[in-house]
């Protein structure tokens, strides 16, 4: 059964990147200089998952959100840069914004997902998976393999389910 939801294929190259490698290259460069530079102008390795509890350091004064008082400034530019950075790409080299076909309750249910996870797995694919196998973090290692594992185990999944946007 196993060796029927993941059949070995081995992809070409040029199937994976119609496009050419050198923007995937340069998108790695550049996000692993903000990452430097968010490094060394903070101290702080920079990750989106606390996004939230940042922000809401501005408006509650429990202690759990209280904790990013002093980075929660750079945490919401840093958000924000991703947001309007993407919309950015879509407009200029898109020629507009994303749709998608998948309903709205089904990425609210994932975001869901994705939020609880990032807390179970202190951080995020953005935290463990740029800067901390960058540094060589063991916990990221292992967060990052998971991560992964469990993604593809779940996309596999949900393919041989049929389930489609």
């Amino acid at each position: 059964m196993i060796a029927e939801l993941l059949p070995l294929q081995l992809t070409p190259p040029a199937d994976l990147f119609p496009n050419g490698l050198s923007r995937y290259a340069v998108g790695g460069l550049l996000v692993g200089l903000g990452a430097v530079v968010i490094y060394l102008g903070t101290g702080i390795a920079a990750g989106a998952s606390t996004f939230l509890e940042s922000t809401l350091s501005y408006v509650s004064d429990q202690s759990r959100f209280q904790q990013y008082r002093a980075s929660r400034d750079w945490r919401v530019v840093f958000t924000l840069g991703i947001v309007l950075g993407a919309a950015v790409y879509a407009v200029v080299w898109q020629g507009g914004a994303w749709t998608t076909d998948v309903q709205a309750w089904r990425l609210l249910v994932g975001g869901v997902f994705v939020g609880i996870g990032t807390r179970v797995g202190k951080g995020c694919t953005s935290g463990h998976g740029v800067c901390g196998v960058g540094s060589a973090s063991k916990t990221s290692i292992v967060g990052v393999v998971t991560f992964l594992a469990v993604a593809i185990v779940t996309a596999q999944l949900v393919s041989a389910l049929g389930v489609s946007p």
